[in-house]
């Protein structure tokens, strides 16, 4: 398969102690091309390592984000039910 046209940054790990595979492609996203080459490189290393990606702030985002939506959601219950109390 040969893909055309195509301006992506990609990492390649070739260590990838697994019996089935001899090398894993990484293309990185557009919004993380200024990252520094060390840092793809140990991010990479840790996901092939691990077999799946480490934890990042996204999934934290998503904790707060819905911690948030508990709390506005707490807080227009209890205002809606001082707004019926008091009528």
């Amino acid at each position: 398969m040969m893909i055309k046209g195509v301006n992506r940054q990609v990492v390649e790990i070739t260590q990838t102690d697994c019996e089935y595979f001899e090398r894993i492609l990484y293309f990185v996203k557009p919004e993380y091309a200024s990252v520094s080459e060390g840092k793809l490189r140990d991010r990479a290393g840790m996901m092939s390592a691990s077999g799946s990606p480490p934890p990042s702030k996204l999934r934290k985002s998503r904790w707060i984000m819905a911690l948030k939506l508990g709390a506005a959601a707490l807080a227009g219950a209890l205002l809606s039910g001082l707004a019926f109390a008091m009528f």
